[in-house]
């Protein structure tokens, strides 16, 4: 059984930083392709950011330049950088791995509001 918990979320400001990480257990994410999640409120989920086995990283374009995913397989771990925060980034980020199925996490709410 994979498990995987988030961490790192909060209230912001616009314009803000926030690091958001995922420490996956129960099997090493080696092979697994790793990415984020998120669920505005009343809005549909919507994929954000992956990390490849290999490390080649994807972006929705609605993040690209913005967020940076990375992962650290020594330490069953991936993050997301995520900076110049807008209030459409308010959401629900999860985690998940993705190999032979799919595993998600219980998610972290960013709120970003002034």
């Amino acid at each position: 059984q994979v498990q995987l918990v988030e961490s790192g979320g909060g209230l912001v400001q616009p314009g803000g930083s926030l690091r958001l990480s995922c420490v996956v257990s129960g099997r090493g994410i080696n092979p697994a392709t790793m990415g984020w999640y998120r669920q505005p409120p009343g809005k549909d989920r919507e994929w954000v950011a992956s990390t490849g086995p290999h490390g080649r990283t994807m972006y929705a374009a609605a993040v690209k330049g913005r967020f940076t995913v990375s992962r650290d397989n020594a330490k069953n771990t991936v993050s997301l950088q995520m900076v110049s925060l807008k209030p459409e980034d308010t959401a629900v980020y999860y985690c998940y791995y993705r190999f032979d199925t799919e595993y998600r996490g219980q998610g972290t709410q960013v709120t970003v509001s002034s």
